[in-house]
């Protein structure tokens, strides 16, 4: 059975090492790309929003229509 100390150390070496090739993003992509996001989930929001309430009012107005 191996050791899971070494095992570890093994680990969180490569670890270390595939996160000091990786290319991190400037401050100014991280605010354009967070800025992004928050535009995208206020727009989706919205449409989910309005969709809620015009289904809501079209049920209600077709229930009212029958009975």
């Amino acid at each position: 059975m191996k050791n899971p100390f070494s095992s570890t150390r093994i680990f969180l070496g490569e670890m270390v090492g595939e996160l000091q090739k990786a290319t991190w993003p400037t401050r100014t992509e991280l605010r354009d790309s967070t800025v992004v996001v928050i535009v995208a989930a206020v727009i989706l929001g919205a449409f989910t929003a309005i969709s809620d309430f015009s289904l809501i009012s079209f049920v209600d107005l077709f229930t009212r229509l029958v009975s």
